[in-house]
Order: C-alpha cells, then sequence, then structure tokens
C-alpha cells in the first residue's frame, strides 16, 4: 500500500486546520469556511484519481478495454 497518499492527506487536513483556526481568530469565519471546503476539494480530488487509478488496473488486469 502506497503510505505517501496518507501523509498528503494528513498534511492537508493540517494545513487546513492552521489556516481555519487562524481566521476564525481572526473575525473571518467565511474565509475558514472556504478554506474548509477547498482543502475537502483537493482531497476528494486526490481520492477520486487513486479510485480511477484503481479501475484501470483492474480493466487492464482482465483486459476489459
Amino acid at each position: 500500500m502506497n503510505i505517501d497518499i496518507i501523509f498528503k492527506i494528513a498534511a492537508i487536513g493540517i494545513l487546513v486546520t492552521v489556516l481555519n483556526q487562524i481566521l476564525i481568530r481572526s473575525g473571518r469565519e467565511e474565509q475558514a469556511m472556504m478554506v474548509t471546503l477547498a482543502g475537502i476539494v483537493v482531497v476528494l480530488m486526490m481520492v477520486i484519481n487513486m479510485i480511477n487509478n484503481l479501475f484501470n488496473a483492474v480493466k487492464t488486469i482482465f483486459q476489459l478495454h
């Protein structure tokens, strides 16, 4: 299993959390929500890409072109 993706997702989560807290404490709740949503979108895109790679590997293994 490729654990690099786990570290990348964790790093994004940490970055989003820090930025979120900084923005909330400075009274920018709306921007904090946007940072959180952007983080979720980035992680979802990474996961979708991995799922796509998995499906392509399965198609190749079973010769389903």
